[in-house]
């Protein structure tokens, strides 16, 4: 969960990697690095800082570093702490630099050989075991792509990685085995990096590697082959993606425009989509109408707040839809050897379509023998899009605060859209039917706009949190996955304890956790299921919980010292998941706030999860 960027240009790279880093440090952040030809000296010159990009910047600016060709990386710590010695670049003698995004899974065994070469580790990382198995090859070859090409032949695992060399100082060799790896095309210069965001400032014209593929790159030429040498043709791209689009504009944390960018980003999902009250098949691809035929049961795969997002899916599909769905964390349905039926859709859902596990499940529900897939997916030329059979892509933007916000809230929406389908084709839903939850889809813009106007009151009742280190979340029915969700974003960016439990649960042990500092969160929309959460709730109330509570007005409970009541009006029942994630959200920025965290930026977490 790295991130990875090079260039080779006519002119100084340094800014640009350095302002490429700071658009990719939301895939990690423990430490950062470059390393660039010394044209003067023609050989390596590097600088390592751990912390933030911002740290690696005021080290460069004191060295006055320049280099038309350069590689840099910000790391998320998978082999090795977060130090000095384990940041990337990894050098090689001199010789070689390297930076990796993945996990090589026969580092050890690579390792001694490579001791028994005479070769000395200096970190406890694999990525000097790239570094140094390039070496080894480029001492027989003299040629820095055979030697990358002989190195990657030997890895097992996942990988990108970018490399530079001062015997071969005008070129920079990249490669890419299950983590993302774009190209970017300029005038006379050529870039690589992880993320099209962290290129936006300098080409909007993109080349995407495919697993396989070894690019060099030099001033005025690409080749692209694959690991066995054959020369590969990958098509160009024109990014629409904007470099305003990642700026933070007038809010003090990219969460907090994420949150605030929310009716937007369900318009922009809805747009072109939907037609005279119906939802367009069309919009999950050309042949979704024959790939969603003959559908009997639904299999959803993903990970963390996607996972949730699929768990509020499943009593959609089964009320709504009529047809059995499962939901199942994407690194457990890769090991459990599920029973595959070729009737049975699978969906997987994923923000940035590169979650490691997510990608490896969809592949073995195709091994297994499973139905079509199709991927929900925020970033169109990823690589979950690339291997399902269907997409929709959830149109939220740029998302690059660690916490997921709008994504969550699109995935639902677009999940909602799936279902219309799937009762039209197989549940019997009217057309009456339809047209009702389509326009409470078309209100749900209006909605969030109301939940966010509470942002002032929600900020002042998380003065609360502010010396508490435990909380609760409770759900009843589909508004169970959402505290789940609430209670997600609480541990991610405050590092309060936090855990959701379905409401009618509380008896069977988490009510002996319940006291007057233990503040208990609940969602409590007008629905079938309010006046069991109700007797729920006056359990927690007779042993001194205090009680926040969100619900449709405040006739749910009388507030008092120890209840509070925050009204979110009136909401369609079919919306009210999506309606309710907002005021969670908010919660859990602001009680952020108030600890002291790195909201963007939490310890420990990165935004795309690329490894297993």
């Amino acid at each position: 969960m790295c991130g990875i960027i090079g260039a080779v240009a006519e002119r100084d790279v340094v800014p640009i990697l350095i302002e490429g880093l700071k658009r990719l440090e939301y895939r990690g952040y423990d430490s950062a690095g470059l390393a660039i030809i010394d044209y003067q000296s023609y050989g390596l010159e590097s600088q390592r800082a751990t912390g933030k990009v911002h740290d690696l910047e005021e080290k460069v600016k004191a060295t006055f570093l320049s280099s038309p060709t350069g590689i840099a990386h910000t790391r998320w710590a998978t082999h090795g702490k977060p130090s000095f010695e384990n940041a990337h670049p990894q050098i090689s003698r001199e010789t070689v630099a390297v930076v990796h995004n993945g996990i090589i899974e026969n580092y050890l065994k690579l390792r001694l050989q490579l001791e028994q070469r005479g070769y000395e580790f200096n970190s406890e990382t694999d990525t000097e075991v790239i570094a140094h198995q390039i070496h080894h090859y480029l001492q027989q070859s003299k040629n820095l792509y055979a030697a990358v090409s002989a190195a990657v032949q030997t890895l097992e695992g996942t990988y990108a990685i970018a490399v530079i060399s001062p015997q071969a100082p005008e070129r920079l060799v990249a490669a890419r085995r299950g983590s993302p790896l774009v190209v970017g095309i300029g005038i006379g210069e050529y870039f690589v990096a992880s993320d099209v965001a962290a290129l936006i400032p300098v080409t909007q014209r993109m080349i995407f590697l495919e697993d396989g593929d070894i690019v060099v790159l030099q001033r005025d030429q690409i080749s692209i082959t694959d690991f066995a040498g054959k020369p590969a043709k990958r098509p160009e791209h024109v990014s629409q993606l904007q470099a305003d689009a990642v700026e933070r504009g007038e809010y003090r944390h990219y969460m907090l425009k994420e949150i605030f960018e929310q009716p937007g980003a369900v318009t922009d999902t809805l747009e072109g989509r939907v037609h005279d009250g119906r939802v367009l098949e069309a919009a999950f691809g050309p042949n979704a109408p024959r790939l969603l035929e003959n559908i009997e049961a639904v299999q959803i795969i993903a990970c963390g707040t996607s996972y949730h997002a699929g768990l509020v899916a499943r009593y959609w599909i089964e009320t709504l839809a009529k047809l059995p769905c499962v939901v199942e964390i994407a690194s457990e349905f890769r090991y459990r050897q599920p029973l595959a039926n070729p009737k049975t859709l699978v969906v997987t859902l994923s923000q940035s379509g590169e979650t490691a596990d997510t990608l490896a499940a969809s592949g073995e529900a195709k091994r297994l023998g499973f139905g079509p897939s199709l991927a929900i997916c925020n970033v169109p030329e990823s690589s979950l899009v690339r291997a399902s059979d269907m997409v929709l892509m959830t149109h939220a933007g740029p998302e690059i605060g660690v916490a997921s916000t709008k994504a969550f809230t699109t995935q639902l929406m677009s999940l909602l859209m799936l279902t219309v389908i799937l009762g039209r084709r197989h549940g019997g839903m009217t057309a009456e039917v339809e047209k009702t939850i389509v326009a409470a889809m078309f209100s749900l813009p209006q909605r969030l706009e109301r939940v966010l106007a509470l942002n002032e009151q929600i900020e002042q009742l998380a003065q609360q949190f502010a010396d508490k280190r435990h909380a609760l979340f409770l759900g009843r029915g589909i508004h169970y996955p959402i505290a789940m969700e609430g209670a997600l974003k609480l541990k991610e960016i405050s590092y309060i304890h936090a855990e959701a439990y379905p409401a009618g649960e509380l008896k069977h042990g988490p009510l002996a956790l319940v006291d007057t500092e233990m503040p208990v969160i609940a969602v409590a929309p007008n629905d079938a299921l309010q006046e069991k959460l109700k007797s729920n709730l006056q359990e927690v109330h007779a042993r001194g919980g205090q009680l926040l509570i969100f619900a449709n007005h405040r006739a749910i409970m009388q507030p008092s010292d120890y209840i509070q009541v925050i009204e979110l009006g009136e909401v369609e029942e079919v919306i009210s998941p999506i309606v309710y994630t907002i005021p969670l959200q908010l919660l859990a920025y602001h009680v952020a706030l108030i600890k002291g965290t790195d909201v963007d930026q939490p310890r420990n977490l990165a935004k795309s999860v690329t490894v297993e």
